[in-house]
């Protein structure tokens, strides 16, 4: 019941993201027209990448939350990568196309409109994305949601180019040198380029089947050694994370005269223990008699 709810959480937060992208595109395009910045275009190309991924991600969230099946043993959490790699891709696209309106913008500059009710704007759709993307972040570690954290990232860089806009802005307004504001539409480019790395990044590491974090195999570890009371010892320790669920598997060194019945008593306390504070953990233990012991990985406690 606790993972259909995390679930059903999940879903929830993606939904609500693609209407947080709507609004705060709406406003942004509204502020270019109200202005007829170009620096401001770019943020509002920027957030139709926003809303673009937001649909993407709670595809993905929702196919990733489904139940393991005959064709896919390990479950579906893998997906959510793929919403990531979209949104890296989506953004370097909108990086090409904020660059050469930027370009334009700068061989022809021209004074803006109603600027500071255009600003005014900006500030609401930012305050928005901040308080959106903090929110995005936070959950998407709890629930272990790479989709979301993504996401999330993606929001916060998308609130500081806003600022930096902002800022620019007025200067070109206060020295009327318009050429500034092609300047920034180019600086937010940049920026967004280098955030669209940072998410593709992440999804290459899930895709790769990174470990977990080393203070979660740590604590995986304490775990496994303070619960497997009658063993030897536990070793070829291997984890790794697929969206919200984490894989662990390891050998667990009994002795050879132990019954069949009192090792798995052990392995289910040990499962017990690591799924108590490990998220959707799947977890195979093979167990060895101590012939097999390598004097390695987990001493029992």
């Amino acid at each position: 019941m606790r993972t259909l709810g995390t679930r059903t959480g999940t879903n929830t937060l993606a939904a609500t993201g693609v209407a947080v992208g709507v609004l705060v595109l709406a406003l942004k395009f509204a502020a270019w027209y109200l202005t007829g910045s170009v620096a401001l275009w770019s943020d509002a190309l920027e957030s139709v990448v926003n809303v673009a991924t937001a649909i993407a991600t709670l595809a993905a969230v929702y196919y990733g939350a489904l139940p393991a099946d005959a064709n896919h043993p390990y479950g579906h959490g893998k997906a959510e990568y793929f919403s990531v790699v979209l949104e890296g891709v989506l953004i370097v696209i909108a990086s090409i196309s904020i660059i050469r309106a930027a370009y334009e913008g700068f061989i022809a500059p021209r004074v803006l409109d109603q600027p500071a009710l255009g600003l005014a704007v900006t500030v609401l759709a930012s305050l928005i994305n901040a308080g959106w993307g903090w929110i995005l972040v936070r959950e998407g570690r709890r629930r272990n949601s790479p989709a979301l954290t993504a996401d999330g990232i993606h929001l916060f860089t998308d609130v500081a180019t806003s600022a930096g806009v902002i800022v620019g802005l007025l200067l070109a307004l206060a020295t009327g040198y318009f050429r500034l504001d092609s300047i920034l539409a180019a600086a937010v480019a940049l920026n967004i380029l280098w955030a669209g790395w940072r998410v593709i990044r992440m999804s290459i590491g899930g895709l790769m089947d990174e470990a977990v974090a080393p203070a979660t195999l740590d604590r995986i570890r304490t775990l496994i050694s303070a619960n497997a009371d009658g063993a030897i010892e536990a070793h070829d320790l291997r984890t790794r994370q697929a969206g919200h669920a984490t894989f662990i598997e390891f050998h667990l060194v009994v002795p050879g005269t132990m019954p069949v019945s009192q090792s798995h008593d052990i392995c289910d306390q040990i499962e017990r223990a690591l799924k108590a504070e490990v998220a959707n953990a799947t977890i195979t233990i093979h167990v060895e008699p101590e012939e097999k012991a390598k004097h390695t990985g987990v001493v029992v406690v």
